[in-house]
């Protein structure tokens, strides 16, 4: 398999978030992908197959597991297949369901992408388990943000939505590792969404990734998918927006991500960016 490293969300190879990208993985079974991935260490290793109904199939292995749908893979995806096959619409079989991507080409030459998410939702979390999320995040409750409630929400994969109240909250991040990935693997949390908000439509994010093996992502599409659908679903956004979601930056990998949240309620969420090889 020929492996592609690009960074997505961001134009500079030194931030944003890398990703594996196959773009033919034909042949490859499940322990040669996982394996593979794991050589790359990346937070994901996206591999695609082309199916005989005119989509691709796409397959996101982190270190340790497959996961069911990854942003940022998907984005370093589109750019790559956009640079050997010119900019255009794609259509995205994942384990989640059907992605449509779109990429296009900016002033400055640099190819942006915009997937559209599967219909996204959100979950109550009980008390006990938020009680748990807490303590292993080292948060204490009242360093939360009342006006967003912690919340389970999907866009493709889960990720609990935790709404730090300052940003000083949210610039310490000091998990227990054992504790929230064990945590995770329970409830099937892929991520956890660690938001502030700065303005209502500009966010500050922080994703721990433990049971992928990666302490930290720094730009995760996903998660902000899943957020622009928390936000509509609990009508704390008034759609259609667009929100911004800065990522990465206390990684020294800082990371922007565009969301778009349309009105109809069971509409999937947008996301945009850039990709760049490394």
């Amino acid at each position: 398999m020929e492996i592609l490293r690009y960074v997505a969300f961001s134009t500079d190879p030194k931030g944003g978030n890398p990703a594996g990208v196959v773009l033919d993985a034909t042949g490859a079974d499940d322990a040669a992908m996982q394996a593979a991935a794991a050589e790359v260490g990346y937070s994901e290793t996206a591999f695609v197959t082309a199916s005989g109904d005119g989509l691709l199939d796409v397959r996101y292995f982190s270190p340790l597991a497959e996961v069911p749908f990854c942003g940022h893979a998907t984005i370093a995806t589109a750019v790559a297949h956009a640079r050997a096959h010119g900019t255009g619409s794609l259509r995205l079989r994942t384990r989640a369901g059907e992605v449509a991507v779109t990429t296009d080409r900016a002033e400055d030459g640099t190819v942006v992408a915009t997937l559209v998410s599967v219909a996204p939702r959100t979950a109550p979390i009980p008390p006990a388990v938020l009680d748990e999320l807490l303590t292993a995040l080292r948060w204490p409750a009242e360093d939360l943000d009342p006006a967003l409630p912690p919340r389970a929400a999907y866009a493709g994969a889960w990720h609990p939505v935790v709404a730090a109240g300052s940003r000083r909250r949210l610039a310490d991040l000091d998990y227990d590792v054992p504790a929230l990935t064990a945590l995770m693997h329970r409830e099937g949390w892929t991520t956890v969404d660690l938001v502030w908000r700065e303005s209502p439509t500009v966010f500050h994010a922080r994703n721990p990734f433990p049971p992928g093996g990666v302490v930290e992502d720094p730009a995760t599409g996903a998660a902000a998918a899943a957020f622009g659908g928390y936000l509509r679903e609990l009508d704390l956004v008034t759609a259609p927006a667009t929100l911004t979601v800065h990522q990465g930056a206390d990684m020294g990998r800082p990371s922007t991500i565009t969301v778009s949240v349309p009105a109809g309620p069971h509409t999937g969420i947008g996301v945009t960016g850039t990709a760049v090889p490394i």
